[in-house]
């Protein structure tokens, strides 16, 4: 199958610079690599033309965390389309090639890489790789939901694989969403009869070392998603459940690595977090100023607002 390959990117050179690079010594190679590019002000453009990419620019309030996906596959040409951040490297050369084997099945509209942490992760972001991105492939259907519930739907905005006729089946990403893009696909597929699927033998580099406070802060959002698309929860389940597993995963993640003495930082990241995401959850309940306070994307929060004013 044909596939193209769409980087978001914003001042980006340092990080692409390493990952096209890697792209190039792919053992299957994407028909076009598509920049769509936030008016970066360093040498992003030029560096990507360089490898032979096609770069697409916007302004930077245009940037939307669907739409510009959805821009980017209507660039695209080919039967598949893999979505990448740019603070992404793959960890071999068959990564793309692991990934496009799980097209056989006709049924399966996205496929998402497993991804484990660079070397300098902290010990939280490397257990949230690992909880996330476990060492087994699976498939995962509508009838899934009973066991797995909110997890079912999940896929990686960071790397991932998507069937482009299956996209514009569901109208592609929706605009307009502060984060959760991807699991707003991902359930949209699962509800119209598609199946979505985890390859754990497509590896990537990729992590955070969150604070604490950013932590909360995307916690935050996660909850003002959810509660913006609060029909992902009536059909898949409840977030708190998925929240006690993880739970029971840190502990067990620590008592291994023998830091247990990180217990009690622990156990404030979960307080916060799932303060966080409740409070994200009924951010209608909230002042505007605490709302841009706790959020992590602030700016989403200012387009929002500004599009409800033109609107009256």
């Amino acid at each position: 199958m044909t596939f193209n390959i769409v980087i978001l990117t914003l001042n980006s050179a340092n990080k692409i610079s390493k990952l096209l690079p890697l792209i190039k010594k792919q053992t299957v190679q994407p028909d076009e690599i598509l920049i769509i590019d936030s008016d970066s002000s360093d040498n992003t453009r030029g560096l990507a033309k360089t490898f032979g990419g096609r770069v697409i620019k916007i302004k930077r309030n245009e940037f939307d965390h669907g739409g510009t996906r959805t821009l980017g596959g209507g660039f695209s040409n080919s039967e598949v389309i893999i979505y990448l951040t740019d603070d992404v490297l793959p960890a071999d050369d068959n990564v793309f090639l692991n990934l496009m084997d799980c097209f056989k099945d006709e049924k399966i509209a996205a496929v998402f890489a497993r991804q484990i942490p660079y070397s300098k992760t902290n010990v939280f972001g490397k257990h949230l790789r690992f909880f996330n991105y476990p060492k087994d492939s699976y498939i995962r259907n509508f009838e899934d939901r009973k066991k797995y519930g909110i997890k079912t739907p999940f896929l990686s905005n960071s790397f991932c694989a998507y069937r482009k006729s299956t996209l514009e089946k569901i109208g592609f990403f929706k605009d307009n969403l502060i984060l959760g893009e991807d699991t707003y696909a991902g359930a949209k597929f699962l509800k119209n009869g598609y199946k979505i699927a985890y390859c754990a033998d497509a590896i990537v580099y990729h992590s955070h070392n969150y604070s604490i406070s950013e932590e909360y802060k995307r916690y935050f959002d996660i909850g003002a998603f959810h509660k913006s698309e609060e029909w992902i929860l009536d059909e898949f389940g409840r977030a708190e459940g998925e929240g006690v597993r993880y739970i029971f995963s840190g502990i067990k993640y620590l008592w291994n690595e023998k830091k247990k003495y990180l217990l009690s930082e622990f156990f404030v990241r979960i307080f916060l977090k799932y303060l966080g995401y409740k409070l994200g959850y009924n951010f209608r309940l909230l002042p505007r100023l605490l709302i841009k306070l706790f959020s992590m994307h602030k700016a989403w929060w200012n387009k929002k607002w500004s599009s409800k004013r033109t609107m009256k």
